[in-house]
């Protein structure tokens, strides 16, 4: 595939964070923990996925498109339960992207697309998933109704481990902090790809109307420190941090 000039800026800067942030690994075991890891990052992913499983995934077997794959982390633990999933996703880094397949177990096709054009005829899955990818995105409602043809008629979207603010000046401020402290630690500013970055209420509610998209929103619990983390943020003072509110579409 050859990348247009915004999606190439966006790969290589993307490769430099995550090289810098030491993601990856040579060893298999690494991968095959997770999202069961010891950072802070990975026990939110952890628990968004046990949340994940036990409340929204069926336990019927399913066709599932894993949009925004990464390291396919999430496609060897659907494959692991029985399901046929799809890994989708820009990188294909050997560490941090699709290449990371290589460290599974089990087999699972991997796809290297982007979120607007997918390969894929129409009506043959069952479940998109984007985990902690959608904010990607330049435009939601190209990128859902891509994923809405995709899906099959009683299909749902999934929308995992991206930010969720109450009010969309939040949510700008979240960004603009982002990129300031982007430049300050690698010398550039994120924005290649004119990316969202977060969901507000409004922009929810826009959404549905849009796309005949009724959204169920479910509140895993991520434990103490983290709920009180509004409370702590309007007590110094600053903007209210993000939710990770797990966001379930079915199309009307």
């Amino acid at each position: 595939m050859i990348a247009s000039s915004p999606r190439r800026r966006f790969l290589e800067d993307y490769a430099k964070i995550r090289t810098a942030e030491g993601r990856g690994s040579e060893n298999r075991d690494f991968y095959r923990a997770l999202p069961f890891s010891d950072s802070a990052q990975w026990r939110i992913r952890a628990r968004t996925f046990e949340y994940f499983t036990h409340h929204i995934l069926p336990l019927r077997p399913c066709d599932i498109l894993d949009l925004g794959a990464g390291n396919c982390w999430l496609s060897y633990r659907l494959a692991e339960l029985g399901h046929a999933p799809v890994a989708v996703d820009i990188f294909s880094d050997p560490g941090d992207g699709l290449g990371a397949a290589r460290h599974y177990p089990f087999y699972f096709p991997v796809i290297e697309s982007g979120f607007d054009d997918l390969p894929f005829p129409a009506a043959q899955f069952d479940l998109a998933v984007f985990n902690s990818s959608i904010h990607y995105s330049p435009d939601y409602v190209r990128t859902l109704s891509e994923a809405r043809r995709c899906l099959r008629a009683d299909g749902r979207v999934v929308i995992l481990d991206s930010p969720v603010y109450q009010r969309r000046e939040h949510g700008e401020a979240m960004r603009a902090e982002r990129q300031i402290s982007f430049e300050r630690q690698h010398g550039f500013r994120s924005e290649a790809l004119g990316s969202i970055e977060f969901f507000d209420l409004e922009m929810l509610k826009d959404l549905e109307r849009k796309l005949s998209l009724s959204w169920e929103i479910h509140r895993p619990w991520y434990g103490w420190r983290w709920h009180l983390r509004p409370v702590r943020a309007r007590l110094k003072g600053q903007r209210p941090p993000s939710r990770f509110w797990i966001l379930v579409g079915k199309f009307r």
